[in-house]
C-alpha cells in the first residue's frame, strides 16, 4: 500500500514540477521578440514616419506610420508575436495599395520598444497607440486590424472604442482556449499569464467584424474563427481555402476579400449556410 502511495506523491510531484516550469518559461514560448538598437534605420520603398510613444515613464513604443497623399483611412495593425516592426512593415504594402494609410507598433521587448511586458499593459500601451491615431482621424476612418496574438489585442481596442471595422486574421477564441489545445493535461486558467479573453471583449464590439481566417490553419484552427464569428454583434467569417496560419497574403482570394472588406464593396457571403452578411 505504501509503495502506491509513493507512487502517487511522485507522480503529484512531477506534475507541479512541471506546472512550475510550464508558468516560469511560457513566455518564451508565446513571444519570439527581435531586438533593434536605437539607431536602426528602417528602409521602405513607400513613404513612412518612425514615431515613439511613451505611455508610461520608462516606456518607449517604437511604431512605424505610412501615409498616402489622399487616403481613405488608416489601418491600425496589430502584429503577431514574433520578430519586429522592421520585417513586418513590409504588409504596409497590402493596405496602402487599397487606399489606406497603415500604422503599426512594436510590443514591449520587440524592436525599439522598451519596457517589461505584461498582459495590463500591452492594452494600455495599444489603447495609447489609438489614442495617437484617434487624434490624426476620425474614428470613422479607422480600421483595427488584429493578426494571430494581436488579433486578441485588436479585439480588444475594439471594444472600448468605435473603429470604423474590425478584421481579424486567423484569431484565436482566447488565449486560454488555445493554450489549453497545446496543454490539455495542465490548469492553463491558473498558470498562464496571459489569458488575453478575446471571446468576453466580442460581445462588446459594436462595429462590423470579417474573420479571416485559412481553412487549412494548424495553429489556430478554423473552429475558433467559427466561434468568434457567432458571438459578434455583426461578424462575418470569410474562409480562406488551403490557406494554414502564416500564408494568408499568398493567395488571392484573401486579398480579394480584403480590398471588398475595406472598401465597402457590397458582397454577400456565406459559409455552411449559417452566416450570410454583406461587407457593406
Amino acid at each position: 500500500m505504501w509503495l502506491y502511495i509513493y507512487i502517487i506523491l511522485a507522480i503529484a510531484a512531477v506534475y507541479l514540477i512541471l506546472c512550475l516550469i510550464a508558468y516560469w518559461i511560457q513566455e518564451w514560448f508565446i513571444f519570439h521578440p527581435e531586438q533593434l538598437p536605437d539607431n536602426f534605420k528602417y528602409q521602405y520603398e513607400y513613404p513612412f514616419e518612425e514615431i515613439f510613444l511613451e505611455p508610461e515613464e520608462g516606456v518607449k513604443i517604437n511604431g512605424l506610420h505610412f501615409k498616402l497623399p489622399r487616403s481613405k483611412g488608416v489601418v491600425f495593425y496589430c502584429k503577431g508575436n514574433s520578430r519586429s516592426v522592421k520585417g513586418w512593415g513590409k504588409f504596409a504594402r497590402d493596405f496602402l495599395g487599397k487606399g489606406y494609410d497603415f500604422f503599426m507598433i512594436d510590443y514591449r521587448g520587440f524592436g525599439k520598444s522598451r519596457g517589461k511586458r505584461t498582459e495590463a499593459a500591452m492594452y494600455q500601451d495599444a489603447q495609447y497607440a489609438y489614442d495617437y491615431i484617434k487624434e490624426r482621424y476620425p474614428e470613422e476612418k479607422i480600421i483595427i486590424y488584429g493578426r494571430s496574438i494581436g488579433s486578441g489585442f485588436a479585439t480588444n481596442i475594439a471594444a472600448a472604442n468605435k473603429p470604423q471595422k474590425l478584421i481579424l486574421d486567423s484569431p484565436y477564441y482566447s488565449f486560454i482556449d488555445i493554450a489549453s489545445r497545446y496543454l490539455p493535461i495542465f490548469p492553463v486558467s491558473k498558470i498562464l499569464k496571459y489569458h488575453i479573453r478575446t471571446d468576453l471583449w466580442m460581445k462588446d464590439v459594436t462595429c462590423p467584424v470579417f474573420i479571416l481566417h485559412g481553412t487549412k490553419d494548424r495553429i489556430i484552427p478554423l473552429k475558433s474563427g467559427i466561434k468568434l464569428s457567432k458571438i459578434a454583434q455583426q461578424g462575418i467569417l470569410i474562409p480562406i481555402e488551403d490557406a494554414g496560419h502564416n500564408n494568408l497574403p499568398r493567395f488571392a482570394a484573401y486579398h480579394d476579400h480584403l480590398y471588398a472588406i475595406l472598401n465597402g464593396v457590397e458582397r454577400s457571403y456565406a459559409y455552411n449556410s449559417g452566416i450570410r452578411a454583406s461587407y457593406d
